[in-house]
């Protein structure tokens, strides 16, 4: 595959390591940092309620908020 060339697959993780180390260093002054923080405590809630707990649930509310924010 030449550089002219679209990526054929995404490289989430590389887009996944670039945002967090930019969350990192910025903190609360990020755009992606609020909406991640925010889907921690709905996945954390959510998980509460249901049986995976709420570390769990945390989690999974981050991640699919990162993976959000990374997607756009």
């Amino acid at each position: 595959m030449s550089d002219q060339e679209p990526r054929q697959t995404p490289d989430w993780v590389e887009d996944a390591k670039t945002e967090i180390s930019a969350m990192a260093k910025e903190g609360m002054g990020h755009p992606s940092t609020k909406p991640v923080l925010i889907g921690t405590g709905i996945g954390a809630l959510a998980g509460a309620l249901i049986i995976g707990g709420p570390i769990l649930g945390g989690l999974a509310g981050a991640g699919f908020a990162l993976y959000q924010r990374i997607r756009k």
